[in-house]
């Protein structure tokens, strides 16, 4: 039987990091706050400031994350992964709205160890490029798979403590499969040439931070309110499978931006995909209903992921050039990005009571950073 490859193992590995301290910890909220409003654990205000928090944990974790290098990453993943269980089981046991808070801001900060500590890992580690679309598709396996554990136990009767539990026992036992590829001595090993690029970029650094940062604000309206909308929409859908296809749109993208990336180099597929990504965050103001959201939720969810798959290895390689941690500077970026994007949509749907304002001026970041990726990088 022939082995496979060690680059494939560990891109599994950090994949099931991102998929515990993405998919799970960060995206598994999304899913569950709609029954956390619907049996009275939290009010709508309760749950963004919530939300919140846990933009302002990925903040904080971003800024701890710049003291992780490539040869300690290994333990910030162990750590991402341990928390990330730990807080979710946390959500179980309490009700209080001040507790619930806090525990999602201690979690987001464990989301961002994740993203910073397993990209360093693998990417520069282990320096296994090829193995980026599966690392980043992890985060969309993880919140397919959150999304749909929560829809099954709900058919059974678990109410959102036993949903909270149930996602960090799961987190744990998938947390465990990776703890053996973690924490190996295997020396780095020098990728293949057939995995270099064939339109090697030299890409600026300050421009392609920002142009995350853009990012960062423009997917999070949809990734934050789409359940929500679903909700008020269509009362009969439950809107964890509207979410468990963005994931599902999510994983597989990442493979097919990695691909692009190759074919177009980094200037072209980032414009392609932040423009093809802004068309999904503004359909459902061009197209609402039923179908506006679920293509909303299907081209949203396969392209912010893949910006991600873009971008991060193009970091990667423009780090050489640049000082300091430049994989947690895109990331510190990207939080606070997402942290600007709710409080936009907050006051924007305080003056109009509907989200199409803030998603308009969402979709309008996005369009920015594509003109960014062509003009500036």
């Amino acid at each position: 039987m022939t082995r496979a490859p060690a680059w494939l193992r560990s891109a599994i590995d950090a994949a099931l990091v991102m998929a515990i301290g993405m998919g799970f910890g960060r995206f598994a909220y999304t899913a569950l706050y709609p029954h956390m409003v619907e049996e009275g654990v939290l009010s709508l205000s309760g749950g963004s400031m919530a939300a919140s928090a846990n933009y302002a944990g990925y903040l904080v974790g971003a800024l701890l994350a710049v003291k992780a290098r490539p040869a300690s990453a290994h333990r910030f993943c162990l750590w991402a992964v341990g928390g990330t269980a730990a807080c979710l089981a946390m959500l179980a046991v309490i009700d209080a709205t001040w507790a619930i808070v806090a525990v999602r801001g201690v979690a987001g900060i464990f989301s961002a160890i994740s993203m910073v500590a397993a990209s360093l890992w693998l990417l520069e580690h282990r320096q296994h490029l090829q193995g980026a679309p599966l690392l980043y598709a992890g985060v969309g396996i993880g919140v397919a798979l959150s999304a749909e554990l929560v829809v099954v136990a709900a058919r059974l009767g678990l109410a959102s403590p036993g949903l909270w539990l149930m996602l960090g026992v799961v987190s744990l036992v998938l947390g465990g499969l990776a703890v053996p590829g973690l924490t190996t001595r295997a020396a780095p090993e020098r990728p293949s040439s057939s995995a270099a690029p064939r339109r090697a970029e030299s890409v600026k650094a300050l421009p392609l931070v920002t142009i995350y940062g853009l990012a960062g604000f423009g997917y999070i309206v949809t990734a934050t309110y789409l359940p929500l909308l679903v909700k008020t929409a269509l009362p009969d859908v439950d809107a964890a499978h509207v979410w468990a296809v963005f994931g599902l749109g999510a994983a597989p993208s990442c493979f097919l931006w990695h691909r692009l990336h190759l074919r177009l180099g980094t200037r072209r597929s980032l414009a392609c995909n932040l423009g093809l990504q802004a068309f999904g965050v503004v359909l459902p103001v061009l197209l609402p209903g039923g179908v506006g959201y679920m293509a909303s939720a299907l081209l949203v969810g396969g392209t912010f992921m893949g910006t991600v798959t873009i971008a991060m290895p193009a970091a990667q390689q423009a780090a050489r050039h640049a000082r300091g941690n430049l994989l947690a500077s895109m990331t510190l970026t990207y939080s606070i990005g997402q942290i600007i994007g709710p409080l936009a949509a907050t006051a924007l749907h305080a003056i109009s009571h509907s989200f199409q304002g803030s998603l308009l001026a969402a979709g309008g970041a996005l369009l920015v950073g594509a003109c960014m990726s062509l003009a500036a990088l």
